[in-house]
């Protein structure tokens, strides 16, 4: 008997293993359809930790209405009118620390095109030379999806703040000099700022008195050849033209974008 029923008895199943799938892109950081551009999202690992958009009450020197850039521990602050801000992570070089103090936003474009300046063309050959001619406003532009063009004292700097497809150099040392921002990030400073709002760039002494805690944030990373079609498809770079924008401005000066990046 109690063979019979041992027999009979139900095996209990095997548990299933569950198999949990985390989303590739934050909200903040997913595709976007942009002017006829695909941009893919940032991947997770690339806006780990504090290196992501955040919001909340701002502890900064800049005024009000303004943007805080504090190229040492890697950060832009949108500063608003309340008291609060955006923080956006940001990479820039040795070469961007020699800008201090402050200057205007003159100039706004959406997917500019860019060239290598004639001492990037000089000193490096290798890498800038078979741009020398330029690359259109599109994926392949090392400008990315916008910039923001900041002038002193009614002249440009060649300082910009821009988008970028290298995504690995968001929160360390990655750029000859200009302020790199993920394209996403940078799409959303631009929509939410206007020609003329002030940028106030920090000094060292500035970065470790406000920031100490992530001063020199990131590491430096070593120079590499520009490649134009880093993150996109083959599909995605056949379609790729550069937009035209010239009904937004149309009084908006033309200036050359050959500027380090």
């Amino acid at each position: 008997m109690l063979g019979s029923t041992a027999a009979c008895a139900l095996r209990q199943p095997e548990p299933i293993p569950v198999k949990i799938i985390l989303p590739s892109f934050l909200d903040e950081y997913e595709p976007l359809f942009d002017a006829g551009f695909d941009l893919p999202g940032i991947p997770v690992e690339y806006t780990t930790g504090i290196n992501r958009r955040m919001s909340g009450t701002y502890l900064g020197e800049a005024p009000k209405n303004s943007i805080d850039v504090d190229p040492y521990a890697k950060f832009l602050y949108h500063v608003k009118g309340d008291g609060t801000a955006v923080r956006y992570p940001i990479s820039v070089g040795h070469a961007g620390r020699s800008f201090r103090g402050t200057g205007v936003i003159r100039l706004k474009k959406q997917w500019p095109g860019w060239s290598p300046t004639q001492n990037m063309l000089r000193t490096e050959p290798e890498i800038y030379g078979p741009f020398r001619r330029g690359i259109p406003g599109g994926l392949r532009s090392p400008l990315g999806a916008r910039a923001l063009y900041l002038f002193r004292n009614g002249r440009d700097t060649y300082y910009r703040i821009h988008g970028t497809n290298d995504l690995g150099s968001i929160g360390n040392s990655g750029s000859a000099g200009c302020i790199r921002m993920f394209n996403q990030d940078m799409i959303h400073l631009y929509d939410a700022v206007e020609k003329g709002i002030k940028v106030l760039v920090r000094s060292e002494d500035e970065s470790l008195r406000v920031d100490p805690e992530n001063y020199n944030r990131g590491v430096e990373l070593p120079a590499k050849q520009i490649d134009p079609d880093m993150i996109y498809g083959e599909e995605a770079l056949a379609n790729d033209q550069p937009p035209d924008f010239d009904a937004v401005d149309p009084n908006a000066p033309i200036i050359e974008s050959n500027v380090p990046l």
